[in-house]
């Protein structure tokens, strides 16, 4: 198993305009297969059905263009995560997952408690833009568009939409990778 896999993964989740604190569940799964070639493999994409707040708010929909309608027939998250593990398919290659930012992998351990799964391929998660910031010697946090324009390339597709940021991330992957020494240089 000496193949690594890069799965630049992100999520969206449920949200609200108001204050209110209400727990946040996940209803987009998007996600890119990198190689350690740097080739994009694959790309795994799906809507998942929340369980505590089944209605997408009116704000959520404006945010992410995420529909009652994309949701409501979409598996449950242990089903949707289920399927995201076979792609993913740990037993057969070695897989990093990366995400911008730290809210994915709070949501996946937050849903997967809440569903009681365990999602123990979750422990090899690194927070690409935690590297990429502190590689750019930036005190703050960059935001992923601003970190592909600072690498000269431009954000397409829907913003908030996961498998949009997802494709976006891996682009922005495939020309950091190597001068920040992710992966091994030929």
């Amino acid at each position: 198993m000496s193949q690594r896999h890069f799965i630049i993964y992100d999520l969206e989740a449920t949200c609200w305009r108001s204050r209110a604190p209400k727990r946040v569940e996940v209803i987009e799964i998007g996600a890119v297969k990198v190689n350690e070639s740097l080739d994009i493999i694959d790309e795994f994409c799906a809507f998942v059905k929340p369980t505590l707040h089944p209605q997408i708010s009116k704000f959520c929909t404006q945010l992410t263009s995420i529909t009652q309608s994309d949701v409501d027939h979409a598996p449950f998250f242990d089903e949707a995560i289920e399927a995201f593990e076979d792609w993913i398919d740990p037993k057969a290659s070695r897989a990093v997952l990366m995400s911008w930012g730290e809210f994915d992998k709070r949501q996946l351990l937050s849903d997967s408690d809440l569903h009681e799964i365990e999602l123990p391929w979750l422990r090899y998660h690194a927070c690409l833009q935690h590297h990429y910031s502190k590689w750019k010697g930036s005190k703050n946090q960059i935001g992923l568009k601003s970190a592909m324009e600072l690498e000269g390339l431009s954000y397409s597709g829907t913003q908030h939409r996961a498998i949009e940021d997802a494709r976006n991330m891996a682009r922005l992957f495939q020309v950091i990778a190597k001068p920040m020494e992710l992966v091994n240089p030929e």
